[in-house]
């Protein structure tokens, strides 16, 4: 299958109901990015980790103790599937969401997705999304993960005072244009900067001849 690049949007999730196929590690990541953006969010999986126990038993997210029905999708507007091994029932679940036309994102299996869920640099208001369209999702974890120390704390507090300028300007300065020169100079000076290092079987790939 080709690779698909998607159409990058940021969704509006607010108050919406959200559910959530699973209980590990992986699951626990999408409820809180769910939860962080404001989702009613629905986890169905027999058995949780204690990450989602926690979320559960301070009722942050409600938790249906069995397998996933195809009536749990009413009034959804997400399903996120982080179950794998099972191929038939990722393509029943995308068959069903083209049906009953709810967003479906099938972890690692963007062939029977209708959205993918990027990964996620969170720090403060930065929201820095990573897709390698579905063919790397390893090496957009270890972007995500390098990406994240990069942009550290000091970072955070940056953006925060930033945010200050602006809502300051907004209300201080009538001129859209002064306003925007404002800001403009605020930002001046910023760089990033680095290298790429590559894998030896990357650099070993590339000399043969």
């Amino acid at each position: 299958m080709a690779a698909n690049p998607g159409f990058q949007l940021s969704f509006d999730v607010k108050g919406r109901t959200c559910l959530v196929l699973g209980g590990e590690d992986e699951a626990a990541e999408k409820a809180q990015r769910l939860l962080d953006a404001g989702a009613r969010v629905i986890v169905i999986s027999p058995t949780l980790n204690e990450a989602l126990r926690t979320l559960a038993s301070s009722a942050k997210v409600l938790h249906r103790g069995r397998l996933f029905r195809a009536t749990d999708t009413e009034g959804v507007l997400l399903v996120v599937n982080t179950l794998r091994g099972d191929p038939d029932f990722s393509r029943s679940l995308y068959d069903l969401a083209k049906k009953e036309r709810f967003l479906l994102c099938s972890t690692d299996q963007p062939e029977v997705s209708t959205v993918m869920m990027p990964a996620l640099v969170s720090r403060g208001y930065l929201r820095l999304a990573i897709s390698t369209s579905g063919v790397a999702p390893a090496l957009a974890s270890h972007l995500r993960e390098q990406l994240g120390d990069l942009f550290n704390d000091e970072f955070r507090r940056f953006l925060e005072w930033l945010a200050a300028i602006r809502d300051e300007t907004q209300q201080a300065e009538p001129d859209a244009e002064r306003r925007r020169a404002r800001l403009r100079e605020a930002v001046e000076g910023f760089r990033l900067t680095g290298r790429i290092e590559y894998p030896k079987a990357w650099l070993e790939e590339r000399e043969k001849p």
